[in-house]
């Protein structure tokens, strides 16, 4: 049975309000003669999200597109609770705000399969979130009344695909705009943030078991053990609590049997808590890891 967890925006920036935190006053303005579509109630025109064969912001605003890993906070939420991964046809509330709150901002954002192919349907809310199409992909924008820090947070409807798609990563392009009156000054910012299927949680348990994971601070790498009764390649991708990639790696081939594998982990990830993603072909095993250096 299809199941849905639709969060109403009015709650969405409750939670909002209560989970993210704002810093810097930034004064910004819009460019109405070539950044149009920050008054424009369905935004940019589509393909605009820096995703692969996508230009970006920078379409239309000069300058260069700058990470948007620590500036652009995207949750997936069933019901009022963060996930990191999708049950195939369920519906969820999906919310995204700057960390830097700019007084004139604007977004895209898109949500793809591995293949590039758009996963699942958008549903926008009125007044915060316009959906528009190009390419037989769904985007969502921002409003002409939803550009300014008057909206602490933009919120719209996910419907992941019907089917197991394997991981979904959305997309996202922010805009911080510098109150200039020209195309000059503005700032880009591009994020990934990968959702994973929890149907792959449960195909794994017919051929492989027994999987831990810790964290050895000695060398600052994650320790994985596990069983499997196939020979499949290996790969990590790990997430943090707010399903942002955070690291990816390729690691060979798994044998029949027992098998424990170490992996270097980047020297400037952060301490916390994340979600390891352990693929074998095309089966997941999924666990906590907690990175205390």
């Amino acid at each position: 049975m299809k199941k849905n967890y639709i969060l109403s925006f009015s709650a969405l920036v409750i939670l909002g309000a209560a989970s993210f935190q704002k810093s810097g006053d930034f004064k910004v303005e819009k460019y109405f003669a070539k950044n149009g579509h920050l008054r424009n109630s369905s935004g940019a025109a589509g393909g605009r999200t820096g995703a692969p064969g996508e230009t970006n912001c920078t379409a239309c605003h000069s300058g260069t597109a700058q990470d948007g890993t620590t500036e652009n906070n995207l949750t997936v939420l069933s019901g009022v609770s963060p996930v990191t991964s999708y049950v195939p046809g369920t519906t969820y509330s999906v919310a995204l705000n700057m960390t830097s709150s700019p007084a004139k901002k604007g977004f895209q954002a898109t949500a793809l399969t591995s293949a590039g192919v758009m996963a699942g349907t958008f549903t926008g809310v009125a007044g915060i979130t316009a959906i528009n199409t190009a390419s037989s992909k769904s985007y969502a924008n921002h409003t002409a009344t939803s550009n300014t820090n008057a909206t602490t947070l933009w919120g719209w409807s996910w419907t992941a695909p019907a089917t197991n798609v394997g991981d979904v990563t959305f997309y996202v392009a922010t805009n911080k705009t510098n109150n200039s009156n020209t195309d000059a000054g503005d700032v880009i910012y591009l994020s990934q943030h990968v959702i994973t299927s929890t149907l792959g949680l449960i195909e794994q348990t017919d051929n492989q078991s027994n999987f831990t994971v810790g964290y050895s601070p000695e060398n600052n790498s994650a320790v994985f053990s596990f069983t499997t009764l196939s020979v499949g390649e290996m790969m990590l991708n790990l997430v943090d609590l707010k399903g942002r990639s955070v690291f990816h790696s390729d690691l060979g081939t798994a044998q029949i049997g027992q098998n424990n594998q170490s992996v270097a982990l980047p020297s400037d990830l952060k301490n916390g808590i994340y979600i390891a993603n352990f693929f074998v072909n095309n089966k997941v095993m999924s666990a906590k890891i907690m990175i205390q250096k």
